[in-house]
C-alpha cells in the first residue's frame, strides 16, 4: 500500500517535521527566501481559529502561512 506524501497543512499543533521539498515553484521561492530549505526542522505552533493561517516555527523564527501554501510543502514527521 502506498501512502500519499505528508504535507505541512496536515500537521497537528505541536508536531515537528523535516521539510523534504516543494510542489509549487512560487511556494518554493517564498520558502527559500525565508530560509526554509529542504532539511529544515519546523514545528506547527498555532492554527488560527478558523484554521487559516497557520504559524510554524523554525530556527530563523516564526512564519505565517496560508493552508493553500502549506499544502505544497512536503514533510516527514520527526520525534
Amino acid at each position: 500500500m502506498k501512502f500519499p506524501p505528508l504535507t505541512l497543512d496536515l500537521l497537528q499543533k505541536g508536531t515537528k517535521a523535516s521539510v523534504q521539498g516543494f510542489e509549487d515553484d512560487v511556494v518554493e521561492e517564498k520558502m527559500l527566501e525565508m530560509g526554509c530549505l529542504p532539511g529544515s526542522i519546523v514545528e506547527l505552533e498555532k492554527i488560527a481559529p478558523l484554521g487559516d493561517p497557520i504559524i510554524i516555527s523554525m530556527s530563523e523564527g516564526n512564519l505565517a502561512l496560508r493552508k493553500d501554501e502549506a499544502r505544497h510543502i512536503r514533510v516527514i514527521l520527526i520525534n
